[in-house]
């Protein structure tokens, strides 16, 4: 017996060892400049004071989840955009790739947003959160590539292996939050630009990027979390502004950034991801909280994202869209120009 139980413990001091050197294996450089209301000197806050959970409470969530229903798609169930145009001047084209990417095309330029084409969105290829759904638009089918926007530093947000490729086939400018970018030169991608919230880059003579809150945290280790900065981005284009809340819970700050720019043509929300809720509200907002943003940053029309794609949380594949449709049914919703796509589907705007 006593054997036994020093083989145990011999064991768990091993796997004690092991998690700590991948988690200081995986952790990345992280921003280095003066304090702010967001930034402590060392890491970044949410200047709500809304913090991830603690250790113990990651850890009560992991032993009692409930996790819901997923259901793998293949690629004969799928559906997938035709070929984009080369380029787009005269009209505002969104081509819904799934999760969190987007491909806007616009003013000449051809712009990704938090590109994802990986199997996997995890420091591991054979492990971790495993997409259900493939990408509506198939990779060797991207226009050349100009810019590429990142909101975090997250797994299923910044897929390095897609930007890796990305970079090698065309070359783009790549806009990050503060401190992204060391990781991403580390990795060889050197065009880049990092933002503060409320920075702006103009990206041409008719297209602004400006940075804007979000409410939630960075790692891709553990020793890293909250060294970056994470990101909304408020594109300004001939058609009107778009909106790209990345990953974000709820605060007061949408409602600023509806009186900043006045007005958003074109609205891009995160829905999934969000149960339960007590573990995730802080990071991740419900569908009744994302059609709120709609609301508050005076979106003519929006669309979801950040669901159905990649299990994250406990919400099941579907139960995102249920209770989008079951939030949007409330007398106070009544008249929001609020829609959900699939990937693949493109929406198109003219003056």
């Amino acid at each position: 017996m006593k054997k036994l139980m020093l083989w145990i413990l011999g064991l768990l001091i091993f796997a004690a060892l092991f998690i700590v050197i991948a988690g200081w294996w995986f952790s990345e450089p992280g921003y280095s400049g003066p304090v702010s209301d967001h930034f402590n000197g060392s890491k970044f806050v949410n200047p709500s004071g809304a913090t991830t959970q603690s250790t113990l409470e990651v850890l009560k969530w992991s032993l009692n989840r409930e996790p819901g229903e997923w259901t793998e798609l293949t690629e004969e169930n799928a559906t997938f955009a035709e070929k984009p145009a080369s380029r787009v001047t005269n009209s505002l084209a969104i081509t819904y790739v799934n999760h969190a990417t987007f491909l806007i095309q616009t003013g000449g330029l051809n712009i990704l947003l938090d590109p994802v084409w990986s199997e996997r969105v995890s420091p591991l290829s054979f492990a971790g959160p495993k997409r259900m759904r493939p990408p509506g638009l198939k990779f060797e089918d991207l226009p050349e590539i100009d810019l590429v926007i990142l909101s975090h530093n997250h797994y299923d947000h910044l897929d390095i292996e897609t930007l890796k490729k990305i970079n090698t086939q065309y070359a783009p400018d790549f806009i990050v939050p503060l401190g992204v970018d060391l990781y991403l030169n580390k990795q060889g991608i050197s065009q880049t630009t990092a933002l503060d919230w409320w920075d702006q880059e103009a990206v041409s003579e008719d297209i602004v990027v400006n940075s804007v809150p979000a409410q939630h945290f960075s790692a891709r280790g553990l020793f890293d979390r909250n060294k970056t900065l994470w990101a909304g981005y408020v594109l300004e284009t001939p058609f009107g502004n778009v909106y790209f809340a990345g990953d974000t819970g709820y605060d007061d700050f949408f409602k600023e950034i509806g009186e900043k720019f006045g007005s958003v043509k074109v609205g891009l929300i995160p829905i999934g991801a969000y149960k339960p809720e007590w573990f995730m509200g802080p990071i991740h907002v419900n569908p009744a909280e994302a059609i709120q943003i709609h609301k508050d940053v005076n979106a003519e029309i929006s669309f979801g994202m950040h669901f159905g794609t990649f299990p994250l949380a406990d919400d099941g594949m579907e139960e995102p869209a249920n209770d989008f449709y079951e939030a949007m049914q409330k007398p106070e919703n009544a008249g929001v120009n609020f829609k959900l796509l699939t990937e693949g589907d493109t929406f198109r705007l003219q003056k």
